[in-house]
């Protein structure tokens, strides 16, 4: 061996001594660092975004950008280097390395380049107001490395000693509560000073619980930054906070916290922490695709919509998409898609119609469906079929959407579908059906439907969607469940089994328990409304009181008028619905009985 590699292989062994003798001590330093620069951070991204900066202000925002982005670089690098196998740590923060590289990037075009790429872009999209777009782009950029950087916090959370539906449910309550702060930041309307706090919460409320009631305009009342604070809202309520959370946990080195090992295999309804993550990440990226392929096809098929610009037009197309999916039926129209124009936009109301439809299944169903991994399985061994549930999540999806279609036209053929011929009443029709489980979108006048479709739609409201999906309701399984187990009893059997298995009694148990309690809310809730609302009729109040419990969104007009009372009364129901009236019920339970013995029986006379 040669002197000069004796030398190097020297100095190299001094260097990796000194690196493992402060590695305990640098990597805690990091850390510290690393924390206070995050909540540093999320300052500066609250203050660039909730308020409408001025020049000088703008300047020294873009400058603690700066500051953070080289920090979290530097502290990425420092890891890198203080690694025991940097191959392994470059593979497991892959995203983490690529945003890294993509910020370090922009700085260096900007310095020797100048900002001539985003230029382009701005000057493509036509917007009003360079630096305002430029500020979008790097509040944008820090959002991402705050998120990144907070999953990695997140994981050291895992010890803190909560019941898991529990936690669950205090993660809804920690986004609304953030979303309703961010919503009375004077930059997220269109009118001087804040968003009143009820409106705020109202709002924050429905879009995290994928709802759609609103009691104020979304297209006008709110400006381009909060209706983009209601996007993300939508997003992470569609999918869930403890999706999200596990999602980003999983791109850093440390994983997902023992509470979040807790909460996955029970919220994508699989059996280990392994099956549950490798099923996460399949999800979240069909997701995605999904939302992408809906937005790129609304994009396409917008007629009688004239929008400013392209920026506009994207910025549309992906609001109604992520929507449309997570079955939020917020919409950027004053009417919905019942605007002049919209409303005859057909091809699209069954582009947007096929992408709540899909958000309905749940994500299992649809990991099952759409996979291709699942695809390429099943083509290699033609014997395999889908799993129990999905079939039946979608047999008994297109059993409601056949006997909705079919229902409202019926009904409607002489009302509002008069002026319609066969086609556009039938894909109305279509649309009407499938929008009450539970998307929220209308492309006709609620409030001119008759009572019978008004009837047959609260009944579509209260199923809902499917197990594990973006819809609420008392979910697809559990109507099904309800309905064999019935039919079972009448015909004297003592056991109740689908597709040639057998339905442990525990499971009827719990969807009876869910069933009951979904009654009693609403019961519940149309009564206080009638004492809070006594000049509204009561259908109408049935109907607003099953829609927000179903987290549908649909509305015959009663929403906006209704009193500070009515309000809270409604934005209770919507998050019990969301977040499941027997996961509520477990979530304030301190502690499960065990039954390992058995009593003499009784049988007892019921009906």
């Amino acid at each position: 061996m040669k002197l000069k590699d004796i030398n190097k292989d020297i100095v190299a062994e001094r260097l990796n001594r000194v690196l493992y003798d402060s590695r305990s001590v640098a990597l805690r330093v990091i850390r510290v660092a690393t924390s206070v620069t995050t909540f540093a951070g999320l300052f500066l991204l609250v203050y660039a975004y909730g308020y409408d900066l001025h020049e000088k202000n703008l300047a020294l925002m873009l400058k603690g950008a700066d500051l953070v982005f080289t920090i979290f670089v530097m502290s990425y690098l420092l890891r890198l280097l203080y690694a025991f196998r940097r191959r392994e740590f470059l593979k497991d923060t892959f995203i983490e390395g690529t945003f890294m590289g993509l910020i370090t990037l922009n700085g260096i075009i900007n310095l020797f380049f100048g900002n001539f790429l985003l230029v382009s872009l701005y000057e493509w999209l036509g917007g009003a107001s360079y630096y305002m777009f430029y500020e979008q782009v790097i509040v944008f950029l820090l959002f991402i490395g705050l998120m990144l950087e907070l999953g990695r916090i997140g994981t050291s959370l895992g010890s803190i000693r909560l019941n898991a539906s529990f936690a669950f449910v205090i993660s809804f309550i920690v986004v609304i509560a953030v979303g309703t702060g961010l919503l009375m930041l004077p930059a997220m309307t269109t009118l001087p000073g804040s968003m009143p706090m009820l409106d705020a919460l109202f709002t924050a409320v429905s879009a995290t619980c994928v709802t759609g009631l609103i009691v104020v305009d979304t297209a006008t009342y709110f400006t381009f930054r909060g209706q983009v604070i209601i996007l993300l809202l939508i997003q992470i309520g569609g999918l869930g906070i403890v999706t999200f959370a596990t999602f980003f946990a999983s791109f850093l080195k440390a994983g997902p916290g023992f509470k979040q090992r807790d909460l996955v295999p029970d919220y994508l309804d699989t059996e280990t922490i392994s099956s549950a993550r490798l099923l996460l990440r399949q999800i979240v990226f069909l997701t995605f695709s999904i939302e992408f392929i809906s937005f790129l096809l609304i994009y396409f098929t917008w007629t009688g919509v004239e929008f400013d610009n392209v920026g506009q037009k994207l910025f549309y197309s992906v609001f109604h998409s992520i929507s449309a999916f997570c079955n939020a039926g917020f919409s950027l129209f004053t009417n919905g898609l019942y605007e002049p124009g919209v409303n005859q936009a057909y091809l699209m109301h069954l582009v947007i119609a096929a992408t709540f439809i899909v958000g309905s299944l749940g994500f299992a169903p649809v990991q099952d469906i759409l996979s291709p991994w699942r695809l390429r399985d099943r083509l290699a061994h033609p014997w395999k079929d889908w799993r129990l549930s999905t079939k039946i999540s979608v047999n008994v999806a297109a059993f409601l959407l056949v006997l909705g279609t079919f229902g409202f036209y019926m009904i409607e053929k002489n009302n509002v579908l008069a002026e319609m011929n066969i086609s556009e009443a039938l894909i109305t029709s279509f649309f009407q059906s499938a929008t009450p489980r539970t998307a929220g979108f209308n492309t006709v006048d609620f409030s001119a439907l008759a009572s019978p479709t008004l009837i047959m739609i609260m009944f579509l409201m209260f199923i809902g969607g499917g197990s594990g999906s973006t819809s609420g309701g008392i979910k697809t399984s559990t109507f099904y469940v309800i309905i064999t187990s019935v039919l079972a009893t009448s015909q004297g059997k003592s056991k109740l089994f689908l597709g040639k298995r057998y339905i442990p009694t525990i499971v009827i148990y719990k969807s009876l328990s869910i069933f009951f309690y979904s009654i009693a809310v609403i019961l519940a809730g149309v009564f206080c409304l009638s004492i809070t609302e006594p000049k509204t009729d009561v259908l109408a109040l049935t109907f607003e009181q099953v829609s927000a419990f179903g987290t549908v969104g649909l509305s015959v007009g009663v929403t906006n008028t209704l009193s500070a009372a009515g309000k809270v009364i409604i934005l209770i129901t919507m998050f019990l619905g969301r977040v499941g009236m027997l996961t509520f019920a477990v979530a304030l339970s301190r502690r499960k009985s065990i039954e390992d013995y058995k009593l003499p029986s009784y049988n007892m006379m019921v009906g």
